[in-house]
């Protein structure tokens, strides 16, 4: 705890601004200014460094890139490996752990340890990992690597300790899962064939025991060769040779006959009886065609051969279909008797495995269910009934089913909202799954004591919005929302639908929400905006449409009667309602070469709609063509329901909208909001530059390496907000004089016919670049960095602190080549429309100095890293309000920052947080109530509330890309500085409340996740989380409050972490359970004769034939044992400590009587099969007594 008094003397600085430190900090505390302050300000703060710690906490979605999968019959858990060395477990809902391989290698093949809480993962590196899951937080126990062979597959008998290893060479080698150490047995690939075959068999692409004798090894080799090996007399006991490649084998479970699949489509059935040939070939797909010879099929990669006692056998297999059918789906073949059915998927079947009711492969198996998982997808097919539905899903692993385009998240929600999203979102969920329960139930969840309503929001490609419960580590949608009924469908050939010619221009760009007032909205790619509100009933309504024409042309200022034909400074009559699209017909509509302007990218439905109960849409807000140039794409959004105003900006400017008057009251250039406040020096361009550089447009479409060349420039709002913004976007082109041109002007050459103004959306899932992060790349690489985050071009306020400048003729003659480097520097700011909007917050502030009392202001932040405040006067009374319009005052503060500005923030003179105020939510649709008028019920925080008297003023924060400020408000002194970087910028900074204060959290291009203190800006957490950033992460990383943030790991996957100390405490029970003590089935009583007659099975002890003192030590130059950090003995729990040795201790005295047990039983069962064995031997001798010999 520590208090911060700033008096107008006596200051001193702590440390200066502008100091080297860490990678990631520019100076190591907030550096407290001497501007003078009206009154002591006494702050007390209560973060300290050890509040926060960070830590991963849990993954949705799916699986990135699926190899491999595994299930625990006894357990009911399933494991997926990913190429990226990931392990999912998933068990019952809320059970969902994720693993990661220190080495990034592929995982090939799972295998659990049936009922054991543990599982061994092969990897691509050749090496073996044993995982430990009887932890919250599975870890490694132990690791072998192999040094001199490569594998290819691995089998692990039910209840053995021994590991049968497969490799490229052929040969099989053996592991103690105990010690993870190699047994000096193997069976050589040279011993395995005939000494007279002449040709390798190939990699081993098969093992496994026989359901009849544990100690006969059947192994297939890839180039069509089968071998049973018989491990005690180390010899083949039959041999196969076959024409075509094995991809898979498998028993019946009688142990009597095996079924193969082969690589060209067919199936082989072999019986133990004759192996000199198949019993049965068969090509499921393959049909016979008119010159008799049979079609051409693919591979059949898997076969699983199931017996079930109630009906025919199963054959289940992926692949086998016919070449000549083009086209067609991947396949899961389901053969029940003579019935064949061909279940299509939407993806390629990454790998599938048939559930059965017993783990012992010697009895009958009784299938119940089949898992199939496929390149982006999870499902699970009920083989109980004979349509075979489909489960429904209960993770959430269609988070991808459109491209992820922007998230946002929201913790510590209202408590109603979950409730009535669900239920809207309930009536619109798909039928047709199997009522049958899940099968995959494994594990043990429980609601934790630290858990808060929480809700992510996630916007795609096609411009569907989904909203998500995220409450105590889960993910379950609520409800979908589609932004592109708004809109017509654009008609292929339509002179429009060709113009637009993109695959995604619904794409969402950016979202804004408010929980309370439930009203939200949605920014698209195609510079369109739209404003949803929430109902629980359905509506009939026309949608209303306000057209902006956002594009400033100072150039064209030159006389005040002019104003009118300028869209920077159109009056709002001119910007009214224009539901049925009526464009207003103004002088420069149209060029005189037949370029588009003054029309959308899109056009809303102009009729009556249906909306159903949920979010429908209130007013939808497009900017407008002009002169032949599409709109610039939205960089920043902001709403307030209390005012019922919405501000968005770009690159041309700023417009504040007015949605309940549905007009727009303020359209601006940026250039226009300074007035006489600007604190650059900007020179004029000159006509013929402008047309020159925008003649080459062209390029801009036409190569993609120019394009991401010329928007190498600055940071937006859309990646700070973590909003996703198409890398294709034109570049502005505002500045341009109006002047007429006759058909062979450079303005028929921007675009050639079908041209798109926007190419399809890029998600934030598909980026791939890593960020540099260099300080000697110099801002150079930063700008290579950049131009992939934004779809505008602009530049940032520390671009023009710089020593060298372009000459004019340089300077243009480069640009038009868009080949120039972007390190080049620039020491004025020649292109002013180039300053983008790229942050907007509403609240209650001081306009001005001399203000007493606080009132409705915009905040607006730009790209040059200056805030601007901007006061509004707004009606109070209701009527008034819906009938006079909010006036907009000229600008007030302006403060400078390093870089972009990011983000701002309200505190009172105590520290605390002051929230936006909001309108509590009313449905307008509800029948209305004579005795109870609907009238709008606002919820405001005053600056002054929490003060004994008015005037006391508040705190504002202003964080950039590089800088963080704290000011005074209405003083406007800045009271704190801090660098928060030098080598690195920001990307994403939000002011977030945590264990009952306040602090500013952020995160750099570089992956570090820094938290500051609030007023002091002193540096509390700096972690090197990530060591590169790519795009994907920079689009989509988003904090919240009680020390939560996310981002978009993979393009199906949500990464979620926290940066507090109590929920990393507090994170072993919110976490599932995977292992739960569940007794081993027993094994079917195969009765006193049939074992006796039935071979030696049960007799086999592995321990003999594989142990040191019987195979002696492997060669130490094959494999490399590496212990784990789960610790190298404690397998069963991974604790220390008197309690993890007690559990230790309680775990081994309920095994050891478990085992006490069995052997009870199994000796009370032997000794029952000998009193009825010598009962009937009883009865036999006196019934055969009497009789002579001749009467036998």
């Amino acid at each position: 705890m520590k208090k911060f008094r700033k008096v107008l003397d006596g200051l001193t600085t702590s440390s200066p601004g502008g100091t080297m430190g860490s990678p990631s900090c520019g100076s190591a505390a907030g550096t407290p200014t001497a501007a003078p302050t009206p009154k002591e300000i006494d702050v007390q703060e209560t973060l300290v460094s050890e509040n926060f710690q960070l830590c991963k906490t849990v993954r949705h979605g799916f699986p990135y890139q699926p190899t491999s999968l595994a299930f625990d019959p006894v357990q009911k858990i399933l494991a997926i490996g990913s190429r990226s060395g990931g392990v999912r477990i998933l068990g019952r809902p809320g059970v969902d752990c994720y693993c990661q391989h220190e080495s990034g290698a592929a995982v090939l093949q799972l295998q659990f340890l049936i009922n054991e809480g543990a599982l061994v993962t092969a990897c691509a590196d050749d090496t073996l990992h044993l995982w430990n899951l009887r932890q919250r937080r599975p870890a490694v126990l132990h690791s072998l690597k192999f040094n001199r062979e490569r594998i290819t597959f691995c089998h692990l008998p039910f209840q053995s300790k021994w590991l049968y290893v497969g490799t490229e060479r052929g040969n099989t080698h053996i592991v103690n899962i105990e010690s993870f150490i190699l047994s000096g047995y193997v069976i050589m690939w040279n011993k395995a064939i005939e000494l007279s075959t002449k040709t390798h068999p190939g990699p081993v692409v098969h093992l496994s025991d026989s359901p009849k004798d544990e100690g006969k090894l059947l192994i297939g080799f890839e180039g069509g060769t089968i071998v049973q090996w018989d491990l005690r007399a180390k010899k083949a006991d039959f041999r196969i040779y076959y024409d075509e490649a094995i991809h898979s084998v498998s028993w019946h479970h009688e142990g009597k006959q095996f079924m193969c699949s082969h690589s060209d489509g067919s199936l082989t059935l072999w019986t133990l009886r004759n192996t000199t040939k198949p019993f049965q070939v068969t090509f499921p797909h393959g049909k016979i065609q008119k010159d008799g010879r049979k079609e051409s099929c693919k591979p059949i990669l898997k076969v699983e051969y199931k017996t079930s006692r109630s009906s025919e056998p199963f054959v289940i297999f992926s692949g086998g279909l016919s070449y000549d059918k083009a086209g067609r789906r991947p396949a899961l073949t389901i053969m029940h008797g003579k019935a064949i059915t061909v279940l299509e998927m939407d993806y390629p079947i990454v790998e599938f495995m048939v559930l059965c009711e017993t783990p012992y492969n010697n009895e009958v198996q009784d299938p119940y269910a089949v898992v199939v998982l496929l390149e982006k997808d999870l499902i699970v097919v009920d083989l109980t009934q004979s349509n075979f539905p489909v489960f429904e899903n209960p993770y959430p692993m269609d988070i991808h089913e459109s491209p992820v385009t922007c998230t946002a998240y929201f913790a510590d929600c209202p408590p109603d909202i979950i409730p009535i999203l669900y239920s809207i979102g309930a009536k619109n969920k798909k039928t047709g799954y199997s009522h049958k329960e899940w099968p995959i139930g494994g594990g043990t969840w429980t609601l934790g004591s630290h858990t808060y309503p929480e809700i992510i929001i996630t916007g795609h490609a096609d411009g569907s919005i989904k909203f998500w419960d995220a409450s105590a580590f889960t993910l379950q949608m609520l409800y979908k929302l589609k932004t592109s009924k708004v809109f017509e469908k654009p008609k292929p050939g339509e002179g429009r639908a060709a113009e637009l010619g993109e695959e995604d221009p619904f794409a969402v760009q950016m979202v804004s929400w408010c929980p309370h007032s439930r009203i939200f909205c949605v920014v698209g790619i195609s510079a369109h905006i739209i404003l949803y509100r929430f109902s629980k009933y359905d509506a009939n309504t026309q949608i209303v449409s306000l057209e902006v024409r956002l594009q400033c042309e100072p150039e064209d200022i030159i006389t005040p009667s002019e104003n009118e034909n300028n869209p920077c400074f159109s009056e709002p009559g001119s910007h009214s309602p224009q539901p049925h699209h009526q464009h207003p017909l103004s002088p420069g509509s149209r060029t005189p070469d037949g370029a588009k302007d003054s029309i959308p990218c899109l056009k809303v439905k102009d009729k009556m709609v249906r909306v159903p109960p949920g979010y429908q849409s209130d007013l939808v807000i497009q900017l407008l063509w002009v002169d032949g140039e599409p709109p610039q794409q939205i960089t920043s959004l902001d709403l307030n329901s209390a005012y019922g105003l919405l501000a968005f900006g770009n690159c041309n400017g700023l417009a504040v909208v007015d949605y309940l008057q549905k007009t727009v009251i303020l359209c601006i250039s940026t250039l226009d909001l300074y007035g006489a406040t600007d604190p650059y020096q900007r020179l004029t361009r000159s006509p013929r530059r402008n047309r020159q550089s925008t003649s080459g447009l062209t390029e801009l479409t036409d190569n993609q390496q120019s394009i991401d060349m010329e928007r190498s420039k600055s940071p937006t709002s859309d990646h700070v907000n973590g909003h996703c913004t198409s890398p294709t976007s034109q570049p502005c082109s505002a500045g341009k004089p109006r002047i007429p041109m006759g058909p062979e002007g450079p303005r028929l050459t921007r675009r050639g016919p079908g041209r798109p103004p926007f190419r399809k959306a890029q998600s934030a899932a598909c980026m791939e670049i890593s960020l540099p992060v260099s300080h000697t790349e110099g801002h150079a690489s930063r700008r290579a960095m950049l131009q992939q985050l934004h779809g505008v071009t602009m530049y940032s306020h520390d671009e023009h602190h710089t020593t060298a400048a372009y000459c004019w003729n340089e300077r243009e003659s480069r640009e038009n080549s868009f080949s120039r480097s972007r390190s080049s520097s620039v020491s004025s700011i020649d292109r002013d429309t180039k300053e983008a909007i790229t942050t907007l917050q509403f609240g209650e502030s001081y306009g001005r100095k001399s203000d007493a009392l606080p009132t409705p202001c915009l905040w607006v932040g730009t790209s040059l890293g200056v805030g601007i405040l901007i006061p509004l006067s707004i009606p109070t009374d209701q009527e008034e309000r819906m009938e006079d319009p909010v006036t907009v005052g000229p600008s007030g503060a302006v403060q400078m920052l390093k870089g972009s500005v990011l983000r701002f923030g309200f505190l009172d003179c105590n520290g605390a947080l002051i929230q936006s105020p909001y309108e509590v939510w009313r449905d307008l649709n509800a029948p209305e109530d004579p005795d109870r008028p609907r009238r709008r019920k606002l919820v405001h925080f005053s600056p002054s509330s929490s003060q004994d008297a008015f005037g006391e003023g508040h705190l504002a924060i202003v964080c950039s890309e590089r800088q963080a400020k704290v000011f005074l408000m209405p003083s406007q002194s800045c009271l704190f500085v801090h660098n928060i970087t030098e080598s690195s910028f920001v990307l994403r900074a939000d002011v977030v409340s945590l264990c009952n204060s306040v602090c500013l959290a952020c995160f750099c291009a570089n992956g570090h996740v820094m938290t500051l203190s609030l007023p002091s800006l002193r540096p509390l957490m700096d972690v090197n989380y990530l060591p590169l950033t790519d795009m994907r992460i920079a689009r989509t990383f988003c904090f919240t409050n009680e020390g939560q943030a996310l981002y978009l790991s993979s393009p199906t996957e949500i990464q979620r972490i926290t940066y507090s100390q109590e929920m990393c405490d507090n994170l072993q029970e919110m976490l599932g359970e995977l292992f739960t003590p569940i007794e081993t089935p027993e094994a079917q009583n195969r009765g006193f004769l049939k074992g006796f007659f039935g071979g030696n099975a049960h007799t086999f002890d592995r321990e003999e034939l594989f142990g040191e003192a019987a195979a002696g030590k492997a060669s130490r130059s094959l494999a490399q044992h590496i212990p784990g950090q789960g610790g190298v003995e404690g397998m069963k729990v991974a604790a220390s400590g008197a309690v993890g040795e007690l559990a230790r201790a309680r775990i081994a005295l309920d095994e050891r009587g478990q085992r006490l047990g069995e052997l009870e039983e199994r000796t009370a069962l032997m000794m029952t099969s000998a009193e009825t064995f010598s009962k009937h031997a009883h009865e036999l001798m006196l019934k055969c007594k009497d009789k002579k010999w001749y009467q036998f």
